[in-house]
């Protein structure tokens, strides 16, 4: 069900503006699974300017054995809209980072402690972007302390936040997740540098990373855990996991 726009916190003193306009760093998209989110800028006018040169260099990396059949068994899966369910209005969508190693992930989480999303590698790990102003957000959040409450033991599907906001937005997040439970890590993201780099234009929106460390697509909108799993379960299946 879609969610109605609440006001969206624009410029740099943070201060309320009652709708979205031209100025707005900010609009409301309603995405193919009828969640609405929240659409960041993307056309220069603000954070989230799209800068080439941060793109990474170097040679590029392949994978073999596993990564290389979870990629194409993934992709077919966006590609082609298959769910569990056959659903053609699928929110999951291709990622233009698709196949290709997942940017760095590197800073001080909420809780004081250093995370480096290479340090992951070996799990299937879930970049959720999110914003606490942004109402399909605070919605999903229930489904991803679920989903992190079901794999705190085994380790082998991991979550991490990310969130785009102003320097201010660290208290907010704290309040968040103090009063709406959570303990994976929670990154801030006050440049949208994060954002950019893995092409995010609306929030909520969560990234599936491979346990080799590539991008294998994106689900717009709020999850829920047992959309997460049954997206990771088909993936693995396909590959003969």
């Amino acid at each position: 069900m879609a969610t109605d726009p609440a006001p969206v916190r624009t410029g740099p003193d943070d201060t309320d503006q009652d709708d979205t306009g031209p100025d707005d760093s900010r609009s409301v998209r309603t995405g193919p699974n009828g969640m609405s989110g929240y659409e960041l800028a993307t056309d220069g006018s603000g954070p989230m300017e799209r800068d080439k040169d941060r793109a990474r260099v170097g040679p590029a990396r392949r994978a073999a054995g596993f990564a290389a059949v979870v990629v194409v068994a993934l992709l077919a899966l966006f590609v082609y809209g298959v769910t569990s369910e056959g659903n053609d209005d699928s929110p999951t969508a291709p990622s233009p980072l698709d196949g290709k190693l997942a940017p760095s992930i590197e800073g001080e989480a909420l809780d004081g402690s250093r995370y480096i999303l290479d340090g992951d590698r070996g799990s299937w790990v879930v970049v959720n972007f999110f914003a606490t102003w942004c109402p399909p957000c605070v919605q999903e959040h229930p489904e991803l302390v679920e989903f992190a409450r079901r794999h705190e033991g085994s380790g082998q599907r991991r979550l991490v936040s990310v969130v785009f906001g102003g320097a201010n937005e660290t208290a907010a997040v704290r309040r968040f997740f103090a009063a709406n439970g959570g303990s994976w890590p929670v990154i801030v993201d006050p440049t949208g540098t994060l954002a950019v780099d893995y092409a995010v234009a609306q929030v909520p929106e969560s990234i599936l990373v491979s346990p080799t460390g590539l991008v294998l697509g994106k689900i717009r909108g709020g999850v829920s855990a047992d959309g997460l799993d049954a997206i990771i379960d088909q993936v693995e299946r396909a590959a003969g996991t």
